[in-house]
């Protein structure tokens, strides 16, 4: 009996082990890809000058003039240095090298560290903020540079390689799989995100999202976290949308986007069936800027936009993507829904402000403070006649600070132009402090604020004191 049973465990064994070599042919080898891959992929390193206020000057308590500048002395300004890594990939044998906008947002020096140990500085040869792409240039010649492929070709469930530098540790790879494809996030209307379970982590932004093939077909770029690491939900710019904007900067140094003056929403299964749809497909236009291009166009609230320039809208996510890709100037076809029939209307696309010119008020001389609401916790000042013609506002006041908490915790930032306290357009300081004093004593109060190209209400709680 024992014999039998012996003989049995050794072919269950033998059987198994057999087995082995062929289960393991079925599991993704990625040595290849990284030994022709990994030399293209660089370490980025950057040092920003960190301004602030100041405060003491560098004293110990027990100095006997610390008590007398702590009482009696101005702030002390103060400079520091802030170091950041990310990771950015080569595109072309003569140094220009892509990375993420964020990993190089103010930097003052940029370093490039590639797999042989060289170390280059670098240059930016232009930013995008909207897309988070930036293009670096270093002096060299004969690097080895990636391969680019088609992310539209990507399957969910494909597996995706990300090599990068996280927490700085240089050429580390992970592996996962298209988790999704065409995510939208929210404050990214114009990237179509591919979400992977690839574990992504802080340096690693900036660095190459891999095919099997051994073809760059993302950027990593961000991660859905609670811990501040990897949770298995990461980020990446498919690299079509990516190119498109790197040649921009390339040629030009900056993004020129087109626009149509819309203000649009998801079309869900209920809306579609009031509207007589028959799928809950396109985008819904809730608000139409008067003199825009969709206003001239004859675009009207209400209307579905099915299709634009020939490209269908599936989703309202979709709409903003394709507009901002097509050439300014040029005019397209747009297919409607309205009043329960197709039509179709031609638009001439207009120029998108850039971004450069939406954001320009924030970067006012510090000596030019404003005027401190207390009851908001805010620091505003008037927009002269040049800013109010590049925000193409009739009026407004920009935030330079914001110092309570209550503020914060909205959302509310410097750089912001409040437009309006409820439906009452804002034209001066004066103005608005003389509203703000009919307004109760801890109640809150809706801001029509301009951040970039949105314009959105933000209710503030008034100070009680």
């Amino acid at each position: 009996m024992s014999s039998r049973v012996s003989l049995l465990l050794f072919g269950l064994l033998s059987g198994l082990m057999l087995s082995l070599p062929a289960c393991a042919k079925d599991l993704p080898d990625f040595t290849e890809l990284v030994e022709k891959q990994g030399a293209a992929v660089v370490n980025i390193s950057t040092t920003q000058i960190v301004r602030d206020a100041g405060g003491l000057p560098n004293l110990p308590e027990d100095d006997p003039f610390y008590e007398f500048f702590r009482r009696f002395a101005p702030p002390v300004p103060r400079e520091q240095e802030s170091q950041s890594l990310g990771s950015g990939f080569i595109m072309s044998a003569d140094g220009y090298i892509m990375t993420n906008a964020h990993v190089v947002d103010h930097a003052e020096k940029i370093t490039v560290r590639l797999t042989d140990k060289r170390e280059f500085s670098a240059k930016v040869i232009g930013a995008d903020k909207r897309t988070d792409v930036a293009l670096l240039k270093i002096e060299a010649t004969g690097l080895p540079k990636i391969t680019v492929g088609d992310p539209n070709k990507l399957k969910v469930g494909e597996w995706v390689v990300a090599i990068g530098s996280p927490f700085g540790f240089d050429s580390s790879v992970t592996a996962g799989i298209v988790s999704a494809k065409g995510r939208s996030l929210p404050q990214d209307n114009f990237v179509p995100f591919i979400q992977t379970d690839v574990a992504i982590n802080p340096g690693n932004s900036g660095g190459p999202l891999f095919n099997m093939n051994g073809e760059v077909v993302g950027i990593n770029s961000q991660i859905y976290t609670r811990s501040g690491g990897s949770m298995g939900l990461s980020f990446a710019i498919p690299i079509d949308v990516a190119t498109q904007v790197a040649d921009q900067l390339r040629s030009t140094g900056k993004v020129t986007r087109g626009r149509i003056g819309v203000t649009i929403q998801e079309v869900t299964r209920e809306l579609a069936d009031s509207f007589g749809l028959s799928q809950p497909n396109g985008a819904l236009v809730s608000n139409v800027e008067k003199g825009g291009a969709a206003d001239k166009a004859g675009i009207e609230v209400s209307d579905v936009i099915l299709k634009f320039d020939g490209k269908v809208v599936h989703s309202s996510a979709d709409l903003p993507r394709i507009v901002a890709a097509t050439k300014p100037g040029s005019t397209v076809s747009v297919e409607l829904w309205r009043k329960g029939a197709a039509k179709v209307v031609s638009v001439v696309v207009a120029l998108m402000p850039d971004e450069a010119k939406s954001v320009q008020a924030a970067n006012k001389p510090d000596d030019e403070i404003g005027e401190t609401i207390k009851r908001l916790g805010l620091v505003v000042s008037e927009l002269s006649k040049g800013e109010l013609q590049d925000l193409q506002v009739p009026g407004g006041l920009l935030v330079q600070e914001v110092k309570s908490s209550a503020a914060r915790a909205v959302g509310l930032q410097r750089g912001d132009v409040v437009l309006a306290i409820g439906n009452m357009q804002i034209h001066s300081l004066k103005q608005f402090n003389e509203i703000l004093k009919q307004v109760p004593k801890g109640r809150n109060v809706a801001l029509l604020v301009r951040r970039g190209d949105s314009t959105s209400y933000i209710a503030v709680k008034l100070d009680e004191k």
